[in-house]
């Protein structure tokens, strides 16, 4: 084990080495200077409160390289569309927070093959998209999307529903981000592995009851794999919609593995299948490791429902604990245990990339896990009611998207009751990453004390239940 782990180490190291490259010669000279380019916007553009930023392909010569240009809200770019871009070209730069954290965004902008910055840009659309562009087509899917929720929803409700279902906080504005940051519930808005997996097995669901009502009026039986293989189609045209990013990206792998066990009928080990997605994403592309933090947040996250969280199920309940009797109900039990778990995961990472402590995050989060089910069929609701009937209809739109308001009202009273408490949230000092690995180090050590604890109780436990 010695010996594998070092030579897991050296690939490692050659791999990292293997994705340095240096900075295209042929830009190097424009530094510092007002340029003009002809491009093709390649990312779906980061719409801020005042200004949007857009990934952009430029070729000069023989050489291609990718910018960031930040310029004005207007004119509204899409994913395909060729644009004259103008702009002082200039190199992204590490920067601290408050707290004295510095964020590498040179490394977080390089992960996405971004090595320039265009500041004070201006766009102009030449060219639209061609119609037969797979990745214009998702973005167009994606923006048809979120106007039928602004049709329906109106702000901030609209925005919340849109981050819930496909990611994005543009439109919360600068208090509602922070309210949900000091509770804890920041997430809820970013597009994260659970909601992926959800997705999942609604698709799963749709598809098998489709199939199933096939059989009923036909009386031709539909292969088992076809419904797998439909809903492995939809996460993967979902988490293109949504954006791809690299935690959309690990849970759909993570998913996809999943639907192929059971149209196979194998067994699924998804603390093996985490291990080879995480190797898989890195060897393709190393700097996620240590230059995006959703990636880190994601796989602990993950990792925290898989260990630790069915280790808590069993611990609180009340068959072994009878003090615990206030957790009786299996639903309640699940969603404190999964919450929890996830949370207690996350702390060492997030309190060394943020500092952000909120001693509130676990019961606004196990409160909020209750609506955000919901919160996410609803804003799919209103979402596609929206697309249907805002120009026909205007007012069953808003009707169709009420009960989305309801629960994205109820998780916004949530993160404001929580944030609103004394003491809710803290910053706390930098720290070395050393003493993250010590804490991860220690939250192992616990997991396996627990799993020992548990082990007879457990045994116990499913004799009972099977006299």
């Amino acid at each position: 084990l010695a010996a594998i782990f070092c030579i897991a180490l050296a690939l490692g190291g050659w791999r990292m080495a293997a994705s340095e490259s240096p900075l295209p010669q042929a830009f190097v000279g424009d530094l510092k200077q007002r340029i003009t380019y002809e491009a093709v916007v390649v990312g779906d553009p980061d719409l801020r409160d005042a200004s949007q930023r857009v990934a952009l392909r430029v070729s000069k010569g023989t050489e291609v390289t990718k910018v960031l240009a930040v310029a004005p809200r207007t004119p509204r770019v899409e994913v395909g569309d060729t644009v004259t871009v103008s702009g002082t070209l200039a190199l992204p730069e590490p920067f601290a927070d408050e707290g004295g954290r510095v964020f590498r965004y040179d490394r977080y902008l390089e992960r996405e093959g971004i090595r320039f910055l265009l500041e004070f840009a201006t766009l102009r659309v030449e060219e639209k998209a061609s119609p037969y562009s797979l990745p214009a087509a998702l973005a167009r899917v994606k923006h048809a999307f979120v106007d039928g929720v602004n049709a329906a929803l109106p702000e901030p409700y609209a925005s919340l529903a849109s981050g819930i279902v496909i990611g994005g906080k543009s439109g919360l504005g600068a208090e509602l981000k922070e309210t949900f940051t000091r509770s804890g519930l920041v997430h809820i808005v970013v597009l994260s592995g659970h909601n992926v997996m959800i997705v999942a097995s609604w698709a799963i669901a749709f598809f098998v009851l489709i199939f199933a009502r096939i059989e009923t009026l036909f009386g031709k039986r539909v292969p088992r794999y076809a419904s797998v293989a439909l809903g492995a189609l939809a996460l993967i045209l979902f988490v293109g919609i949504a954006g791809a990013s690299s935690t959309a990206v690990r849970a759909a792998l993570m998913a996809l593995i999943a639907l192929y066990a059971r149209a196979t009928a194998r067994t699924y080990a998804a603390s093996r299948a985490l291990l080879v997605v995480i190797l898989l994403m890195l060897l393709y592309n190393p700097l996620y490791l240590a230059f995006d933090p959703g990636f880190g947040l994601s796989v602990v996250a993950t990792a925290g429902l898989i260990w630790l969280a069915p280790l808590l199920e069993l611990w609180f309940d009340p068959a072994h604990h009878k003090r615990l009797f206030i957790l009786k109900s299996e639903f309640v039990r699940s969603a404190v245990a999964t919450t929890l778990a996830a949370q207690v995961a996350v702390l060492p990472l997030l309190l060394y990339q943020t500092g952000n402590l909120s001693l509130v995050a676990i019961p606004a989060n196990i409160v909020a896990s209750l609506f955000t089910p919901l919160a996410m069929a609803f804003s799919y609701l209103a979402g596609f009611g929206g697309m249907l009937f805002a120009s026909l209809a205007p007012t069953l739109s808003i009707i169709i998207g009420l009960p989305a308001y309801l629960t994205a009202a109820a998780l916004i009273g949530i993160a404001e009751a929580s944030a609103a408490l004394p003491l809710a949230a803290f910053a706390v000092p930098a720290f070395p990453f050393l003493l993250v690995l010590a804490l991860y180090a220690g939250l192992a050590y616990a997991t396996a004390r627990l799993k020992r604890s548990s082990a007879t109780p457990q045994l116990t436990f499913v004799k009972k239940a099977s006299t």
